[in-house]
């Protein structure tokens, strides 16, 4: 790999722009430059830039601040000054690590060629999705298919999850003798995300939860909890039934692009199995 193929997995993967910013800020406290020359005027095209034979191209600064001023900068001047200067830095660092010989130590080596890979998947994922169309029918097929298995109500529960099944079987008796259902979970409920609300629970279809959980939850009537412990992988479980409504599921053309992404990962990943199979892998 030579000393541009570097800059470009580096400056793609963008982690490394911020390791010399220290470098960037010294030059530019060092030098003037009224009139940067990335880019003729805020998101205007950037010039290519060469140092030490080597060509930054001006679209790798474009793409650069492009994905900074998604992010919500600004897109000025200075940032794509900033953005060339950091690329400079990187050029004639990397040069004088491949001047020492640095590139074939095994352990540089390595990590050059995992960069290198990271962008050509990356690359092969854009190109997948841009090339792969998926038909309406399709997509309305999948969407009838989920929305089945949603079934027609949603739920809203209430729970305490605890360690044993013997602490469960506590806290139902308590249950039982009238204890407060909202401060047993606040006291004694591991479940982080939802003991400082008492152990209440959002509106969700069955299938949000654990079969057990779920098979549980809507076994019980309004306002029952469950008399025996319920096991899932997380713990031992009581459950309370707070509520339940018919599900009002989105319309079709309001997650279709969000069906369509899922589609083309879905039969990327496929790709990648398939490829996997073709492949020739020995040291297994």
């Amino acid at each position: 790999m030579n000393a541009k193929q570097a800059l470009a997995s580096l400056a793609i993967v963008g982690s490394t722009l911020s390791l010399t910013l220290m470098f960037a800020q010294q030059t530019n406290a060092q030098t003037s430059d009224p009139a940067p020359s990335a880019a003729s005027a805020a998101g205007g095209a950037a010039k290519d830039v060469k140092v030490n034979g080597h060509v930054i191209p001006g679209s790798l600064i474009d793409l650069i601040a492009k994905s900074q001023t998604a992010g919500g900068q600004p897109d000025t001047p200075a940032l794509r000054s900033d953005i060339r200067d950091q690329l400079i830095n990187l050029t004639v660092i990397a040069d004088e690590a491949v001047r020492l010989g640095l590139d074939k130590q095994a352990d540089t080596a390595a990590q050059l060629e995992v960069q290198r890979q990271q962008v050509l998947v990356r690359a092969f994922q854009a190109y997948y999705t841009k090339s792969t169309q998926v038909d309406d029918a399709t997509l309305r097929a999948e969407y009838d298919k989920v929305r089945g298995d949603l079934g027609s109500n949603e739920y809203k529960a209430q729970h305490v999850l605890v360690k044993t099944e013997e602490e469960a079987k506590k806290i139902i008796a308590q249950l039982e003798k009238g204890g407060d259902f909202d401060k047993i979970a606040a006291e004694q409920s591991l479940d982080t995300g939802s003991k400082d609300s008492g152990g209440h629970l959002d509106w969700a279809a069955p299938q949000s939860y654990v079969k057990p959980f779920s098979d549980a939850m809507v076994g019980l009537k309004k306002g029952e909890f469950t008399k025996t412990p319920v096991q899932t992988q997380f713990g031992f479980h009581v459950i309370k039934l707070e509520d339940e409504r018919p599900l009002k599921a989105p319309d079709f053309d309001e997650v279709k692009e969000q069906l369509r992404q899922s589609k083309v990962q879905k039969d990327f990943g496929g790709v990648v199995r398939d490829l996997r199979a073709k492949a020739k892998v020995e040291g297994l």
